[in-house]
């Protein structure tokens, strides 16, 4: 029985997510609970022990947490549990903050609304890489849950709830320039997608000339109808509003508010992938920071050339920002960022931050004096221009044959001259084009992702990708 229930729990990339009421139910939180409760009594250091328990705005988030503190806090782990939604980087933050061992946060991130998950954070802030992962499951159903009364906690102390926004608002505040922006007159839309990143711009841009304005920050767990994800399909709203309103910039946070997307005047949107390499360019050459930059496998040609022509290192890592986490905290590094819009960068915890993101961008707008589009043609003259594509797919009812593709010696007419399958298959042209295929890690999807230096090749690579997915 215990095997087969095992498999309903599986951390994937970014934690664990299931469908609420179907496998996310509040017995496998429980059950989730006390296995981090065995990895943290059994195998870190001894003495007293506290985690930090934090939440987001999905259906029945703050209830799982409390079943997540009472546990913990049976197994004799205080609790610092937040007193609100909020996301995950403030979770993140307030680990360091409160000194915990670790953190756990209750979010489905992007996913739809059916969903909910489980994301564990390291005492350093960052996403638990593997081998905490797999001490984790390994603990699943081997010990019987225990549990206690959620008041009883909270009166015998062993659960406090606690404000991590107070300190995440005040390093933010102090990371950004806000003396420089506090005169600067951009207009300013940030799209909350009923997530937990709302209102949290507006309360630091406060006593600044900058005009912001809010769109969809209020909670409402059905995300209207579709998923609170920084993709182009869900954000037709913002994107006619900045071209009808005449935006100089908008922003947009994800559901846990910990990944961003923006979008540039005009209404045009700016894909996360460009976003790492303004932010990186931003960082090294208007404030001066040294270090190497991080992009994961599927993320664009353009940063290689940005960090080439900087003479910093450039490292690639799988699909996941626990990946981009290990190297922020073992080398030195400016800026790292995935395809997905989630933006980690130097002097910060090391984890991934749409708020912290979207500011930095607003930041070097106002030291270059120009709206984000100029910003952004600037460099795709400099760097060179690619046309990036991504689709999900559904396989039916087989799989589709990574040897054959990985076999391939030309893609539509090009020489493949480079492959790499360290996560997924991607196959590089000698015109710098690629194609990649890789399983999802969060969803029971398969991922298709090209890019090429013109629009029709893109999509013609990200079609052909289709094709091969299309399995009979």
């Amino acid at each position: 029985m215990a095997d087969s229930k095992n498999t309903e729990i599986k951390f994937g990339t970014d934690g664990w997510r299931g469908v609420i009421s179907d496998n996310f139910t509040f017995e496998n939180v429980r059950i989730i609970a006390q296995a981090v409760s065995e990895w943290v009594n059994r195998d870190l250091q001894a003495g007293v022990k506290t985690l930090a328990v934090g939440y987001d705005t999905r259906f029945l988030s703050e209830e799982y947490a409390k079943l997540v503190s009472c546990v913990l806090a049976q197994n004799g782990i205080n609790v610092f549990l937040s007193n609100s939604p909020i996301p995950t980087p403030a979770l993140s933050y307030g680990v360091i903050r409160t000194k915990s061992v670790a953190g756990i946060m209750i979010t489905a991130s992007h996913n739809p609304a059916k969903f909910n998950g489980v994301k564990i954070k390291t005492d350093k802030g960052g996403g638990a890489p593997a081998e905490i992962t797999n001490k984790v499951e390994s603990y699943l159903y081997q010990t019987p849950v225990q549990t206690m009364d959620f008041n009883q906690a909270i009166g015998e102390g062993k659960i406090k709830k606690y404000d991590f926004k107070v300190d995440y608002l005040k390093f933010i505040k102090g990371y950004i320039d806000l003396k420089r922006i506090r005169r600067a007159k951009f207009k300013v839309l940030t799209d909350a997608m009923h997530g937990s990143g709302n209102g949290l711009m507006a309360k630091i841009l406060k006593g600044t000339s900058i005009r912001l304005s809010l769109m969809r920050d209020d909670i409402n767990p059905y995300f209207d109808g579709g998923k609170p994800e920084p993709v182009v399909e869900y954000l037709s709203g913002i994107l006619q509003r900045v071209k009808k309103e005449k935006f100089d910039l908008g922003l947009v946070l994800d559901g846990d508010a910990d990944r961003i997307a923006a979008v540039a005047y005009g209404g045009d949107f700016i894909h996360p992938q460009k976003i790492l390499g303004l932010l990186a360019l931003h960082l090294i050459r208007n404030r001066g920071r040294t270090g190497g930059i991080v992009k994961t496998i599927c993320g664009t040609t353009m940063i290689d050339n940005i960090a080439k022509k900087l003479g910093v290192k450039l490292y690639e890592t799988p699909v996941g920002f626990k990946y981009i986490s290990d190297l922020m905290v073992s080398r030195n590094i400016v800026a790292g960022g995935e395809e997905a819009g989630g933006m980690g960068v130097q002097g910060f915890i090391p984890e991934r931050d749409g708020t912290l993101a979207g500011l930095l961008l607003l930041e070097m707008m106002v030291y270059q004096k120009k709206n984000i589009r100029k910003i952004l043609l600037d460099m795709e003259k400099e760097f060179g221009r690619y046309y990036y594509e991504r689709c999900d797919l559904e396989l039916g009812k087989g799989r589709f044959d990574a040897g054959k593709v990985r076999s391939m010696t030309t893609l539509l007419g090009q020489p493949v001259v480079g492959i790499k399958d360290f996560d997924g298959i991607k196959l590089t042209c000698a015109d710098e084009s690629w194609l990649m295929l890789r399983p999802s890690g969060t969803e029971p999807l398969v991922r298709a992702y090209s890019e090429a230096k013109t629009a029709a090749r893109a999509k013609a690579l990200i079609k052909y990708g289709q094709e091969l997915l299309q399995v009979k």
